[in-house]
């Protein structure tokens, strides 16, 4: 594939699967473990807080109605004005410690610290090449008070994920699309890239009855190896303190499905 149209890829994966907040809220409505540990992270920075990956506040609302100070950046037009929806149904206490920037997470420059600096639920899978990765977490660090630390939360690359047939959907269950307001099967095709380590999903909405036409939502996700990650932070000025199998506290193990990295800045 040329690559230019390979970088178009890459584009559309990294953004399309945030242009329907509401399709995005009601998918992930269940996934709450993530939001209470980054809350009581929060908690314990005693200061404020960036996220980065925002997104319409899943995760920023609940630390701002704690009382905790959250700026938060995403490169989403729509989910921050979904965003902007959900402040104005807040108290004012909770919408004047809520800000959202935005822009580009390798390069948005805020002139401010941060006592904890948050990449939640797969953020850092959209930095697809090296320089991405060293650009965003050069940002990071100038954004980290001096005693600031860092966590990000990524899913482990899974080798039956990988292997699947591109050729093959996987199928889910009907349900009724939020947004389109119609039952719809959905079924998602993988395809990965190995040279690049990028996997591909390609989530096909068609409508159970009527005339509306299917259609397609792209996501792509760089796949970072453990070992691989944490030599990039190694390299990139951080020191990891501990690295968690899950949102408890849990060790990594070959079960494992999320690393939860947890770094300060090294001296």
């Amino acid at each position: 594939m040329p690559e230019n149209k390979r970088d178009r890829e890459l584009e559309a994966g990294s953004r399309a699967h945030y242009d329907d907040p509401a399709y995005y809220t009601a998918t992930y409505a269940q996934r709450i473990e993530d939001v209470a540990f980054y809350v009581e992270a929060s908690r314990r920075a005693n200061g404020p807080v960036l996220e980065y990956g925002v997104g319409n506040g899943r995760i920023a609302l609940p630390i701002a109605r704690h009382g905790i100070p959250v700026v938060g950046v995403d490169h989403s037009a729509p989910m921050l004005a979904d965003l902007r929806r959900r402040l104005r149904a807040e108290p004012s206490a909770v919408r004047r410690r809520l800000r959202a920037v935005r822009g580009d997470m390798r390069r948005v420059r805020l002139d401010r610290r941060f006592a904890l600096v948050i990449a939640p639920f797969n953020v850092a899978l959209h930095l697809y090449a090296r320089s991405d990765v060293e650009q965003f977490l050069a940002r990071v660090r100038a954004h980290m008070a001096p005693r600031g630390r860092f966590v990000v939360d990524l899913s482990i690359p899974l080798l039956g994920s990988l292997a699947r047939s591109s050729s093959k959907p996987f199928h889910a269950a009907r349900f009724r699309h939020p947004t389109a307001g119609l039952v719809v099967k959905n079924r998602e095709w993988f395809d990965y890239d190995p040279m690049r380590q990028v996997l591909f999903v390609s989530m096909e909405f068609e409508p159970v009855s009527g005339d509306v036409p299917s259609w397609t939502t792209p996501l792509a996700h760089r796949q970072f190896f453990p070992q691989e990650w944490e030599a990039l932070l190694h390299y990139n000025g951080f020191a990891v303190e501990r690295v968690d199998g899950d949102f408890s506290g849990g060790p990594l193990t070959n079960e494992s499905d999320v690393m939860v990295w947890h770094a300060v800045r090294r001296t």
